[in-house]
């Protein structure tokens, strides 16, 4: 009998576990979700388009160096 009440009571445990958002809103609040999100945004830009022109920056430093 013991057993069949412990697998129960681990199944409504696993049930009522929050879900990842509302954990994430209680963590940082809505300000913080907004703040993280334009962050990841605009590092992702910058990444972008400072990675498009990386090796065409480079070249051209070394071409100058060399001359």
């Amino acid at each position: 009998m013991e057993n069949n009440n412990t697998i129960e009571d681990n199944h409504t445990a696993e049930e009522k576990k929050p879900s990842k958002w509302k954990s994430l809103v209680k963590k940082f609040g809505i300000g913080g979700i907004i703040f993280f999100t334009v962050k990841g945004i605009i590092t992702s830009t910058l990444m972008y388009f400072l990675g498009k022109n990386f090796w065409t920056i480079i070249s051209n430093y070394f071409t100058t160096l060399f001359e």
